[in-house]
């Protein structure tokens, strides 16, 4: 059986690639120390924290994002020595603490295998030397009303809500901040999302926000460590006094854009937090409205105008990570209804985006190719198809025999090159934008609330 063993092992690289990562990163003696550092006033009683995030993984992974199906059959092979309820009580009393410090330290060591060919490519030359950084809110939706309390309520509820910010050259969720209460604002979570990016970076960095992160006391946070820097969309709240000792410069970028620069203050004259800045305005004809950027980055041949530029439009990433969480990581289908609950479960699916997005990475550095040409959703399919196969052919045991090794980050790397390296499926490449373009908002009511395709089909014809 040992020879069937390795087959199955070598005809599924994919699934191997994503349980030596996971083996890797939430090896047991790891996620010890991640719930004792973190762990706040809960405890462990029959559950583990081992054995739930290995339940939740599950859940996502194989599952489809149910919680049932993975509690069931964990309650059958023996894994879970409780009963199902037990198993949810714990997921609704996880720590906010325990959830952002699961995701900070397991991206961290997860930076550590990451293709360094990859990153550089994704950060303009005049940028090099600093770590940029999105910043963005995400309230938790789709919240079952499965609570007492939810049963009679009509409309859509929130479950917690989060401020993620997300590293330019990885493209990986580094940290979070998180609040049970999901109708709070963005900026209340920024300091402890601050807290959790300088503990899991180092050097200089440029936190990059928009209108959301736009004010005095956000400039303050952001620049309050030496070398740390920032760039968001400008809040027209913030009031901008131009220094009139400085001419108006104008220049266009890649793009074919102009854009014009001048300089200033935001703040009163008399407020403590004011400060001096840089405003780079880029006209968009045709767009809804033009993007006004404030920098502290006052020099524009160190710091191009189309380097920021750039760098910002580009933020445009984040809200495609949370899309891809949503709906390929099952954040749609939440296990659990309490606000600790959803932020655990976005926690790990920013977790599971992570290793998605390294494995993603392995694949284009071995096609020499760009990592935004591979498709998360079409890649994630095959991920579990392979995982789904791997499971019910080879035991656990069989598994634990394969795949269990005191690999260093180093060789975990090594052995995703050589898994990834030559993986290639027309499938995975990303379709061009343009074949989903939206369909035009309906301006004609159908006589009667209804008609056929063929009818109008023909009066279409007809009318052209």
């Amino acid at each position: 059986m040992e020879g069937f063993d390795k087959e199955v092992c070598r005809r599924l690289p994919l699934g191997e690639a994503v349980l030596r990562m996971f083996g890797f990163v939430c090896r047991k003696e790891f996620l010890q120390g991640v719930f004792e550092r973190h762990r706040g006033r809960s405890y462990e009683d029959v559950i583990t924290f081992s054995t739930f995030v290995h339940l939740i993984a599950d859940a996502l992974l194989e599952h489809e994002g149910s919680g049932r199906k993975s509690f069931q059959r964990a309650e059958i092979s023996g894994d879970l020595e409780t009963t199902i309820r037990a198993a949810y009580g714990k997921l609704s009393r996880v720590p906010l603490s325990l959830s952002i410090g699961l995701l900070s330290e397991a991206t961290l060591s997860l930076s550590g295998m990451y293709p360094q060919s990859v990153t550089d490519s994704e950060v303009p030359q005049s940028l090099h030397a600093m770590e940029v950084i999105y910043y963005d809110g995400k309230k938790i939706k789709h919240v079952a009303k499965r609570l007492k309390a939810l049963q009679k309520v009509r409309g859509h509820v929130l479950g917690g809500k989060l401020v993620v910010a997300q590293s330019l050259s990885t493209g990986m969720a580094l940290t979070m901040g998180a609040s049970q209460d999901g109708e709070t604002a963005d900026p209340p979570l920024v300091p402890d999302a601050l807290k959790e990016v300088r503990g899991v970076t180092s050097g200089a960095r440029l936190h990059v926000g928009d209108r959301a992160f736009c004010d005095l006391n956000q400039a303050r946070l952001f620049t309050s460590e030496e070398g740390d820097h920032f760039l968001v969309r400008w809040n027209r709240r913030v009031n901008f006094q131009r220094d009139d000792r400085w001419e108006t410069v104008t220049g266009t970028d890649r793009r074919g854009l102009t854009y014009r620069e001048d300089w200033g203050w935001i703040g009163g004259e008399s407020d403590p937090r004011r400060r001096y800045v840089r405003r780079i305005h880029l006209e968009r004809p045709g767009e809804d409205e033009d993007v006004i950027l404030l920098t502290d980055l006052e020099d524009p041949e160190q710091y191009p105008a189309d380097d920021l530029l750039e760098v910002y439009l580009q933020r445009w990433g984040i809200e495609q990570m949370f899309q891809k969480i949503t709906d390929v990581f099952h954040l749609k289908a939440l296990i659990g209804s309490t606000p600790r609950a959803t932020v655990f479960q976005a926690s790990f699916c920013l977790l599971l985006y992570n290793m998605l997005q390294t494995i993603r990475a392995y694949i284009a550095e071995g096609q020499a190719m760009e990592v935004d040409k591979i498709s998360m959703e079409n890649l994630f399919y095959d991920v579990h198809r392979q995982l789904t196969a791997w499971n019910e052919v080879l035991t656990p045991q069989a598994t634990v025999s394969l795949l269990s090794t005191t690999w260093t980050a180093d060789q975990v790397a090594n052995r995703l090159r050589q898994l990834l390296h030559r993986q290639w499926s027309e499938c995975w490449r990303k379709a061009p934008s343009d074949t989903h373009r939206a369909s035009p908002k309906s301006t004609d009511y159908l006589k009667g609330g209804h008609n056929s395709v063929y009818r109008l089909i023909q009066k279409a014809r007809n009318q052209a």
